[in-house]
């Protein structure tokens, strides 16, 4: 049951399992009045083939260019109370033509171990990472190059999607890209097209979200023969729906669905808050607080 709460803090900290331009021209207007600081507060419940197992919430603050992204995942009832699976990720940095984070760390725990990933970065590239407890080298791996750890994006800044095109940020060209993520251990991309939109009613939040439909490509890092890695990259039933944030040029995930071998997770937004938090002073996530905080009690 490990893999448990690790699926569901990455399915969110992915999106679709879920970032791109458009606030890069913030940073040009930055010798302009500057933006009030905007973001967004969304509870999700966590359901795997109609059965309730968890709930999650999304935290994004977005001050001019710079942005922070709070994650966590909490399973519940009996799944919970088993494996006592929660989870947290953080990540903050800049956006120009794309999301440039600089700090990311993201740490899971079960009732019997726990494992925590961080990393920072610089101009789109990883350079430190750090997984604890080390993975076991099982010769299987396909390896993960210095070139593979280029030009990517942390899982929870995926989750950050700027718009792509001047126009409404509900056009449906902000459904069609690739998101290169890397979270520490594993390169891959997430490839979204759109699919179509539809009007959606929460608490919140009233208005047209955009539906995208998404593939998931393994690039390295991973084990390719393992059954569940073949699962992915044939897995034609996943998608995300994205809606925007008021105030600003981005999008977040409304809804996440991923069909597993379980059944259909869905991670639903059941409360959608507008919030005016701005980023800490330097816009620096505190990694090593989100880990040691999630890892302290196992």
């Amino acid at each position: 049951m490990r893999a448990k709460p690790s699926l569901c803090a990455r399915l969110l900290v992915l999106a679709g399992a879920l970032a791109l331009p458009a606030a890069a021209q913030a940073a040009s207007r930055a010798h302009k009045t500057k933006a009030a600081p905007a973001g967004v507060a969304v509870d999700y419940s966590v359901n795997l083939a109609g059965i309730p197992i968890g709930n999650a919430q999304l935290t994004g603050a977005f001050d001019g260019s710079r942005y922070r992204m709070d994650v966590s995942a909490v399973l519940t009832g009996l799944v919970g109370a088993v494996t006592g699976g929660q989870g947290s990720a953080r990540s903050s940095g800049s956006i120009a033509a794309a999301p440039l984070p600089n700090a990311f760390s993201i740490a899971t725990r079960t009732s019997s171990s726990g494992i925590a990933v961080r990393m920072a970065l610089a101009n789109g590239n990883v350079t430190q990472a750090e997984v604890t407890p080390p993975l076991l080298d099982t010769g299987d791996r396909v390896p993960v190059t210095a070139a593979a750890k280029r030009g990517v994006i942390d899982p929870a800044s995926a989750l950050m999607m700027p718009a792509r095109v001047r126009a409404d940020l509900t056009d449906p060209e902000n459904c069609n890209r690739t998101l290169p993520v890397f979270d520490g251990a594993t390169r891959f991309n997430v490839v979204l097209s759109y699919g179509e939109t539809r009007q959606v009613e929460k608490p919140g939040y009233s208005g047209p979200v955009l539906v995208c439909n998404a593939r998931y490509v393994a690039i390295a890092g991973h084990r390719p023969d393992r059954p569940g890695v073949r699962f992915m990259e044939e897995n034609r039933d996943m998608s995300v729906w994205l809606a925007p944030v008021e105030g600003t040029r981005v999008l977040v995930p409304m809804r996440i669905a991923v069909r597993t071998t379980l059944g259909t997770n869905i991670i639903e937004a059941t409360r959608w808050t507008r919030t005016g938090t701005a980023t800490a002073t330097n816009g620096d996530a505190q990694p090593a607080a989100v880990a040691d905080a999630s890892l302290s009690q196992r």
